[in-house]
């Protein structure tokens, strides 16, 4: 690590992403450049976000949330970026936040590099927003992407309960007509910023799902019971 001091400004958008991430992760290891990573401790959820600004530095947070929470007690604030931490600042007021060492930290130790799609479709936010909606008034905890038969659908439901209810609805057309697949997904896991997304889904149980106005990309696992016959 580097002892060069640099002071600089967040914007609102990469605190914004930052919030997010730490809905993934309450640790993160910002390192240098402009790139921010970060992956779910099960590494079930990893994201990528290209941002503005470019820090000069690696460091490391422990708690995410707490750091963003000590960041709002100024309005638009400056950050001084040391060896051992960060001087944020604003006018006669400071704070002396220090950094965590690397190894505590979950941190992806790779790029993915996502295996070839067999589905494709953009995930509207207000889509999303219904779905994840329905699955906290209905309490239902999966989620599938699946073929009727003529489109491709998504659905929140119990999977593990015959008789659950199920709130459904269409996101596209079948890329031919004897898809027959069922990729599922744990609600909870879909903690995206809110946008619409290209999503594509891999039979290797990850999927992709890229925000199509910022430079962000988010990778999720599949639940195993998922399945896509050809």
């Amino acid at each position: 690590m580097t002892t060069t001091q640099t002071t600089t400004k967040i914007s609102k958008e990469t605190l914004g992403i930052l919030k997010n991430f730490a809905s993934i992760n309450s640790n993160i290891l910002v390192k240098s450049g402009n790139v921010l990573t970060t992956i779910s401790p099960v590494k079930n959820v990893m994201a990528k976000a290209t941002v503005n600004e470019t820090f000069s530095s690696e460091f490391g947070i422990w708690d995410l949330n707490k750091f963003l929470g000590t960041v709002s007690l100024f309005e638009s604030p400056e950050f001084e970026f040391d060896e051992k931490n960060v001087r944020i600042s604003n006018g006669s007021s400071e704070v002396v936040y220090y950094y965590s060492e690397p190894k505590l930290l979950t941190v992806p130790s790779k790029e993915i590099t996502m295996p070839e799609g067999v589905l494709t479709f953009t995930l509207k936010q207000t889509d999303l927003n219904e779905l994840q909606k329905a699955s906290s008034i209905m309490q239902l905890s999966d989620m599938v992407v699946r073929s009727d038969g003529d489109k491709v659908q998504i659905a929140v439901l119990d999977k593990k309960d015959t008789t659950s209810n199920i709130y459904s609805l269409e996101v596209g057309d079948l890329p031919h007509g004897d898809h027959n697949f069922e990729f599922y997904f744990k609600v909870e896991n879909l903690k995206m910023i809110p946008g619409d997304y290209d999503v594509i889904i891999s039979e290797k149980n990850i999927s992709q799902l890229s925000n199509t106005k910022d430079n962000i990309v988010y990778w999720i696992a599949l639940e195993t019971d998922s399945y896509y016959n050809e």
